[in-house]
């Protein structure tokens, strides 16, 4: 057992469709600097949990609320997205 959890998420833009890898970290830290850099409600990202954290349950759950999340902001940004959020979803690899 990994004594941490990746996520694979599904991403869709227009007839683009990737998939990228993160640690709940590395969303909680895209998530810090959006909320700070362009006022995202800070309540928008799924919380942390401790307990059960790697159960298979909980992750299929989290996957799913983070998969919500990041369509979110999708939605939040038609146009262009924020750099950070640009580079989390690697845009530079597969949009041109």
């Amino acid at each position: 057992i990994s004594p941490f959890q990746v996520y694979i998420i599904q991403v869709s833009v227009g007839n683009h469709q990737w998939t990228v890898k993160h640690r709940y970290s590395d969303f909680h830290d895209l998530h810090e600097k959006l909320v700070s850099e362009k006022k995202i409600d800070k309540n928008l990202l799924p919380p942390k949990k401790i307990i059960g954290k790697n159960s298979k349950s909980l992750v299929e759950k989290r996957q799913k609320e983070l998969e919500i999340y990041l369509q979110t902001l999708l939605l939040k940004f038609p146009v262009t997205a924020p750099k950070v959020l640009s580079h989390f979803l690697h845009f530079h690899l597969y949009v041109s």
